[in-house]
Protein backbone atom coordinates (compact mmCIF):
# COMPACT_ATOMS: atom_id res chain seq x y z
CA UNK A 1 0.00 0.00 0.00
CA UNK A 2 1.12 3.40 -0.73
CA UNK A 3 0.10 7.10 0.78
CA UNK A 4 0.17 9.83 -1.85
CA UNK A 5 0.05 13.57 -0.28
CA UNK A 6 -1.80 16.07 -2.76
CA UNK A 7 -1.16 20.16 -2.63
CA UNK A 8 -4.58 20.78 -4.97
CA UNK A 9 -6.51 24.05 -6.07
CA UNK A 10 -10.60 24.38 -5.76
CA UNK A 11 -11.27 27.63 -7.68
CA UNK A 12 -13.63 29.76 -8.77
CA UNK A 13 -15.67 27.50 -11.01
CA UNK A 14 -16.31 24.85 -7.71
CA UNK A 15 -16.47 27.71 -4.68
CA UNK A 16 -20.17 26.93 -4.14
CA UNK A 17 -19.47 23.15 -4.25
CA UNK A 18 -20.06 21.98 -0.97
CA UNK A 19 -17.22 19.82 0.64
CA UNK A 20 -18.81 16.38 0.56
CA UNK A 21 -19.28 17.38 -3.27
CA UNK A 22 -15.72 17.79 -3.50
CA UNK A 23 -14.47 15.00 -2.25
CA UNK A 24 -17.23 13.00 -4.37
CA UNK A 25 -15.81 14.72 -7.51
CA UNK A 26 -11.98 13.36 -6.47
CA UNK A 27 -13.42 9.76 -6.61
CA UNK A 28 -14.91 10.08 -9.82
CA UNK A 29 -11.88 11.51 -11.49
CA UNK A 30 -9.41 9.02 -9.77
CA UNK A 31 -11.61 6.38 -11.12
CA UNK A 32 -11.99 7.42 -13.95
CA UNK A 33 -8.21 7.83 -14.44
CA UNK A 34 -7.84 4.29 -13.25
CA UNK A 35 -5.91 5.13 -10.03
CA UNK A 36 -5.60 2.38 -7.82
CA UNK A 37 -7.45 3.70 -4.84
CA UNK A 38 -7.38 1.81 -1.40
CA UNK A 39 -10.64 1.24 0.01
CA UNK A 40 -11.84 0.70 3.69
CA UNK A 41 -12.97 -2.40 5.32
CA UNK A 42 -16.28 -2.78 6.24
CA UNK A 43 -20.15 -3.16 4.69
CA UNK A 44 -20.00 -0.39 2.86
CA UNK A 45 -16.17 0.34 1.52
CA UNK A 46 -15.05 3.67 0.78
CA UNK A 47 -12.15 5.24 -1.17
CA UNK A 48 -9.31 6.06 1.23
CA UNK A 49 -9.68 9.64 0.24
CA UNK A 50 -8.88 12.26 3.38
CA UNK A 51 -8.60 16.21 2.89
CA UNK A 52 -7.08 18.19 5.19
CA UNK A 53 -9.68 20.79 6.25
CA UNK A 54 -12.93 21.28 4.82
CA UNK A 55 -13.34 24.80 3.05
CA UNK A 56 -16.80 26.81 3.64
CA UNK A 57 -19.01 27.08 0.53
CA UNK A 58 -17.95 29.71 -1.60
CA UNK A 59 -13.77 29.86 -0.13
CA UNK A 60 -11.54 29.45 -2.87
CA UNK A 61 -8.69 27.15 -1.96
CA UNK A 62 -5.17 27.81 -3.56
CA UNK A 63 -2.96 25.11 -1.61
CA UNK A 64 -5.13 22.67 -0.08
CA UNK A 65 -3.86 18.94 0.82
CA UNK A 66 -5.82 15.58 0.49
CA UNK A 67 -4.12 11.89 1.30
CA UNK A 68 -5.07 9.62 -0.81
CA UNK A 69 -4.01 5.74 -0.42
CA UNK A 70 -3.12 3.61 -3.25
CA UNK A 71 -3.38 -0.73 -3.19
CA UNK A 72 -0.02 -0.63 -5.73
CA UNK A 73 2.84 1.77 -5.48
CA UNK A 74 3.25 4.44 -8.53
CA UNK A 75 5.45 7.45 -9.17
CA UNK A 76 3.27 10.47 -7.59
CA UNK A 77 4.45 12.37 -10.61
CA UNK A 78 2.30 9.68 -12.84
CA UNK A 79 -0.34 9.96 -10.90
CA UNK A 80 -0.30 13.83 -11.42
CA UNK A 81 -0.08 13.10 -15.10
CA UNK A 82 -3.03 10.31 -14.83
CA UNK A 83 -5.12 12.87 -13.69
CA UNK A 84 -4.87 15.56 -14.95
CA UNK A 85 -6.67 14.84 -18.00
CA UNK A 86 -9.42 13.63 -16.01
CA UNK A 87 -9.65 17.05 -13.98
CA UNK A 88 -12.97 19.57 -14.67
CA UNK A 89 -13.19 23.23 -14.77
CA UNK A 90 -11.86 24.47 -11.27
CA UNK A 91 -9.79 21.46 -10.09
CA UNK A 92 -6.14 21.16 -10.44
CA UNK A 93 -2.97 19.12 -9.11
CA UNK A 94 -0.30 21.05 -7.92
CA UNK A 95 1.77 18.69 -6.61
CA UNK A 96 2.26 15.22 -4.89
CA UNK A 97 4.75 13.65 -2.75
CA UNK A 98 5.12 10.47 -0.84
CA UNK A 99 4.39 9.99 2.85
CA UNK A 100 4.62 7.58 5.46
CA UNK A 101 1.92 5.13 5.60
CA UNK A 102 2.38 5.13 10.07
CA UNK A 103 1.52 9.21 9.70
CA UNK A 104 -1.12 10.66 11.62
CA UNK A 105 -4.01 12.02 9.89
CA UNK A 106 -3.82 15.47 7.84
CA UNK A 107 -6.98 16.64 10.38
CA UNK A 108 -4.11 15.81 13.29
CA UNK A 109 -1.36 17.64 12.30
CA UNK A 110 -3.75 21.02 11.40
CA UNK A 111 -1.37 24.25 12.58
CA UNK A 112 -2.92 27.40 11.05
CA UNK A 113 -4.19 28.51 7.75
CA UNK A 114 -3.69 31.56 5.52
CA UNK A 115 -5.79 33.61 3.55
CA UNK A 116 -6.18 36.94 1.63
CA UNK A 117 -9.95 38.46 2.35
CA UNK A 118 -11.05 41.22 0.36
CA UNK A 119 -13.80 44.01 2.24
CA UNK A 120 -14.80 47.24 1.64
CA UNK A 121 -14.27 49.94 3.14
CA UNK A 122 -14.85 54.18 3.00
CA UNK A 123 -13.18 54.64 6.15
CA UNK A 124 -9.74 55.11 4.58
CA UNK A 125 -6.49 53.18 4.85
CA UNK A 126 -5.03 54.29 8.55
CA UNK A 127 -8.26 52.95 10.26
CA UNK A 128 -8.05 49.71 8.43
CA UNK A 129 -4.83 49.55 9.71
CA UNK A 130 -5.17 50.58 13.29
CA UNK A 131 -7.98 48.29 12.84
CA UNK A 132 -5.69 45.35 12.54
CA UNK A 133 -3.70 46.60 15.24
CA UNK A 134 -6.00 47.28 17.75
CA UNK A 135 -7.87 44.23 17.50
CA UNK A 136 -4.12 42.03 17.52
CA UNK A 137 -3.33 43.78 20.66
CA UNK A 138 -6.51 42.63 22.58
CA UNK A 139 -5.83 39.91 24.88
CA UNK A 140 -8.87 38.13 24.67
CA UNK A 141 -12.00 39.12 21.98
CA UNK A 142 -15.18 36.76 23.65
CA UNK A 143 -17.30 35.73 20.68
CA UNK A 144 -20.74 33.79 20.37
CA UNK A 145 -21.46 32.03 17.14
CA UNK A 146 -24.92 30.43 16.20
CA UNK A 147 -25.69 27.82 13.53
CA UNK A 148 -29.11 26.81 13.33
CA UNK A 149 -30.52 26.42 17.04
CA UNK A 150 -27.08 26.21 18.94
CA UNK A 151 -25.44 29.02 19.79
CA UNK A 152 -21.49 28.54 21.45
CA UNK A 153 -19.08 30.89 22.77
CA UNK A 154 -15.10 30.79 22.36
CA UNK A 155 -12.54 33.39 22.55
CA UNK A 156 -11.97 34.41 18.84
CA UNK A 157 -8.70 36.57 19.63
CA UNK A 158 -6.93 33.00 20.48
CA UNK A 159 -7.53 31.87 16.73
CA UNK A 160 -5.70 34.62 15.22
CA UNK A 161 -2.06 34.40 14.75
CA UNK A 162 -1.53 37.03 12.43
CA UNK A 163 -3.29 40.16 10.78
CA UNK A 164 -1.93 42.50 8.36
CA UNK A 165 -2.90 44.76 4.87
CA UNK A 166 -2.01 43.55 1.57
CA UNK A 167 -3.05 45.58 -0.69
CA UNK A 168 -5.62 48.37 -1.26
CA UNK A 169 -7.61 49.59 -4.36
CA UNK A 170 -9.55 52.73 -3.76
CA UNK A 171 -12.08 51.21 -0.95
CA UNK A 172 -11.37 47.83 -1.65
CA UNK A 173 -9.21 46.18 0.59
CA UNK A 174 -7.20 42.62 0.56
CA UNK A 175 -6.59 41.59 4.50
CA UNK A 176 -4.02 39.10 4.84
CA UNK A 177 -4.65 36.79 8.09
CA UNK A 178 -3.65 33.80 9.78
CA UNK A 179 -5.32 31.80 11.96
CA UNK A 180 -5.36 28.69 13.58
CA UNK A 181 -6.69 25.58 12.02
CA UNK A 182 -7.54 22.30 14.00
CA UNK A 183 -9.56 19.90 16.23
CA UNK A 184 -9.02 22.25 19.53
CA UNK A 185 -10.94 25.32 17.16
CA UNK A 186 -10.36 26.82 14.07
CA UNK A 187 -10.23 31.10 12.94
CA UNK A 188 -13.49 31.85 10.21
CA UNK A 189 -12.27 35.04 7.88
CA UNK A 190 -15.86 36.23 8.29
CA UNK A 191 -15.84 36.29 11.67
CA UNK A 192 -12.58 38.45 11.99
CA UNK A 193 -13.92 40.66 9.37
CA UNK A 194 -16.85 41.40 11.47
CA UNK A 195 -14.81 41.54 14.55
CA UNK A 196 -12.44 44.35 12.76
CA UNK A 197 -15.31 45.96 12.44
CA UNK A 198 -16.60 45.77 8.65
CA UNK A 199 -20.66 45.48 8.59
CA UNK A 200 -20.45 43.88 4.91
CA UNK A 201 -19.60 40.42 4.52
CA UNK A 202 -16.21 39.87 2.20
CA UNK A 203 -15.80 40.47 -1.47
CA UNK A 204 -14.21 37.44 -1.73
CA UNK A 205 -11.81 34.32 0.65
CA UNK A 206 -9.04 32.16 -0.72
CA UNK A 207 -7.72 30.45 0.93
CA UNK A 208 -3.73 30.45 0.44
CA UNK A 209 -2.26 27.66 2.25
CA UNK A 210 -2.09 25.12 5.01
CA UNK A 211 0.66 24.73 7.55
CA UNK A 212 1.25 20.97 9.51
CA UNK A 213 2.81 20.94 12.76
CA UNK A 214 5.85 19.45 11.09
CA UNK A 215 6.05 22.10 8.60
CA UNK A 216 6.39 24.16 11.90
CA UNK A 217 9.62 21.52 13.08
CA UNK A 218 6.88 20.36 16.03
Amino acid sequence: MQRLRLKFRRGEEVKFVSHLDIVRSWDRVFRRAKVPLAYSCGFTPRPRISVAAPLAVGVIGEAELMDIWLDRWMPPQSLVMMVDSELSDGFGILDACEVGLELPSLQSGLAFAEYRVAVMSDKGEQWVKDSLSSLLQTGELNWRHTRGTKERSYDLRALICDLWLVECHGNLYVLGMKLRCGASGSGRPEQVVAALGFPEYPEWIRRTGIALTGDLGT
